[in-house]
């Protein structure tokens, strides 16, 4: 009884491994797949990462605006809030946390959004066009730099200065571009 454990015990390990190898052959071989296709891909024009169609442009703008009111509303709370003789520490916590939820709403609209699919990348032999390119990346990088110390201050100023990024990048984006300036449906949009 034992030699047919035993045996048992073998056969199940020599199986395993057998298996072992396998996947690991697979995993090479998709490793290789991808890197295929990651090549593939940097020849490839830039588009959306879902098929498109549909685009808001201007209301992506639009809710970014009403974030920073909401960030500033909450920056003004808090202050407020903090100024009292026995601060209500419970709503202090919420307007801190809808603050910086707002905040990371930004980032993610400027970093999913536009800088992940709206943004085309350029080529800098075209003067006009990357300058523009150049500009955008600056206006959507101080956008997140400044949602960024919105989340960690409840400095004013850092509320103003993303608001005056946000102005400047819309004015770019927008300016002779083919963007949609309404959220609608379009078919056959093409980059």
């Amino acid at each position: 009884m034992k030699s047919l454990i035993s045996t048992f015990i073998c056969l199940f390990i020599i199986g395993s491994l057998s298996i072992q190898a396998q996947m690991d052959i697979s995993l090479i071989e998709n490793e290789a797949n991808i890197t295929n296709l990651e090549a593939k891909a940097a020849l490839e024009p830039v588009h959306c990462e879902v098929p498109c169609g549909i685009y808001g442009d201007s209301l992506r703008i639009a809710l970014v605006n009403e974030h920073i009111a909401t960030i500033e509303k909450g920056m003004n709370q808090i202050t407020e809030l903090s100024k009292e003789g026995t601060p209500n520490y419970n709503q202090l916590v919420r307007w801190v946390s809808n603050k910086e939820h707002h905040a990371e709403e930004i980032q993610h609209i400027v970093s999913q959004y536009f800088l992940h699919q709206r943004i085309k990348l350029t080529d800098p032999n075209d003067k006009t066009k990357y300058d523009k390119y150049v500009a955008q990346l600056t206006f959507l990088h101080e956008m997140l730099v400044y949602s960024m110390k919105c989340k960690q201050s409840t400095d004013l100023e850092n509320v103003t200065k993303l608001r005056e990024a946000t102005d400047h990048f819309a004015k770019s984006y927008f300016k002779g571009a083919k963007h949609s300036h309404s959220h609608k449906h379009s078919k056959g949009h093409k980059h």
